[in-house]
């Protein structure tokens, strides 16, 4: 099923009997019903205004669409979101509405948010084939229920995005790496604490396998340059301090790391787990990973795990979440079970929007505990 307006998008929902996928670009390997129902045929950027920092496109449209036309204006999605491709083996395209279903956000969430916070506004299909649209196209025209946020990582399970109005922001024009190597990961988050609480606006903290801590900094090249001299001089106490001032090796690094392109094409289960960062250490020392790879500060790692192991029994009860990106469920569930009084809350969500169960049926919410 792939329709080519919202109306018959609409249509097509109205007239289900029985669940289906969403599927935008295929490129995250969701797990779901047989039937899939596409979104890539609702496609296009339908206004964009540089001036504004405002963009609107189909929920279809082709992310490498989006950040070219904002490119060629000096401008780029803020909340800089991932291409799971690589980390899944999938093949595909990712769309923007993928993005939003997943509240896909990259190692600059730290500084300037998630993508839900760049979301204005949200055309979608509920689960009985009504168009629904919530928020505008500018910031002051916000109003109402906050659906635009309640879409941002739904999943898909409340109704099929069709539209999404975003801000953008201005691209940075230097960009710099400040690292230092050798660090084990108690040191490597007290590092990257360090960074984060001081004034020099760093805008990716991250610790890779093989013990490469690094931070960056963006801006007007002025700005850059005296960021990092001060970035060497608080964190030349943990080790040798080395700079990247190369643009293309800067986007380059940053890129593998949202990507996690470390666990590309290895052998394992992926999980992605949210903790505090002072947690992240401890957390770590417990799993037992084959790899780690820790972005926003220590506050989300990545764990490439042997197959089969249920990461969230082998941690106990932590506070935060972990989510099995990669990996057969084998009775797991993809997301992190909620907790009875937020279960109850989802369930009356998704029988308000969803009321036949038709949209990606138990993939959220479908556990709780007490």
């Amino acid at each position: 099923m792939r329709p080519e307006s919202e109306a018959e998008l609409a249509g097509m929902v109205a007239g289900l009997n029985g669940p289906v996928r969403i599927a935008g670009g295929g490129t995250r390997g969701v797990p779901g019903p047989e039937r899939v129902l596409e979104t890539g045929g609702l496609s296009g950027i339908t206004l964009y205004e540089p001036g504004a920092l405002t963009l609107v496109a189909q929920a279809g449209t082709p992310v490498a669409e989006i950040e070219a036309a904002l490119a060629a204006e000096g401008q780029r999605l803020p909340f800089e979101p991932m291409d799971h491709r690589g980390l899944m083996g999938t093949g595909g395209a990712p769309t923007i509405g993928g993005v939003v279903a997943g509240n896909v956000s990259g190692p600059r969430r730290i500084a300037v948010g998630a993508c839900r916070d760049f979301l204005l506004g949200v055309r979608f299909v509920d689960g009985t084939g009504r168009v629904i649209r919530n928020g505008g196209r500018v910031m002051k025209n916000v109003t109402g229920y906050d659906l635009v946020k309640l879409m941002a990582g739904s999943w898909g399970t409340l109704g099929v995005l069709t539209e999404v109005s975003l801000k953008v922001l201005p691209g940075a024009e230097s960009r710099a790496t400040v690292s230092v190597g050798g660090l084990e990961p108690a040191r490597a988050v007290e590092a990257l604490s360090a960074a984060l609480g001081s004034p020099f606006e760093v805008t990716g903290a991250a610790h890779l396998p093989g013990g490469a801590t690094m931070v960056r900094v963006e801006g007007f090249a002025a700005q850059v340059d005296y960021r990092v001299a001060r970035l060497q001089e608080l964190l030349e106490g943990f080790g040798a301090v080395t700079v990247e001032r190369d643009l293309e090796q800067v986007d380059a690094d940053w890129r593998a790391l949202r990507d996690v392109e470390a666990f590309a094409g290895r052998a394992g289960d992926v999980w992605r787990i949210s903790v505090k960062p002072s947690d992240a250490a401890g957390l770590a020392a417990r799993m037992g990973a084959e790899a780690l790879v820790f972005d926003w500060g220590g506050g989300l790692i990545w764990a490439l795990m042997p197959e089969g192991i249920d990461l969230r029994a082998r941690l106990g009860d932590v506070a935060g979440h972990a989510t099995l990106v990669r990996g057969a469920r084998d009775g797991r569930a993809m997301f992190q079970p909620e907790a009875a009084p937020l279960a109850a809350i989802s369930a009356g969500l998704r029988q308000r929007f969803d009321p036949r169960g038709l949209f990606n049926p138990g993939l959220m919410g479908a556990e709780s505990k007490g």
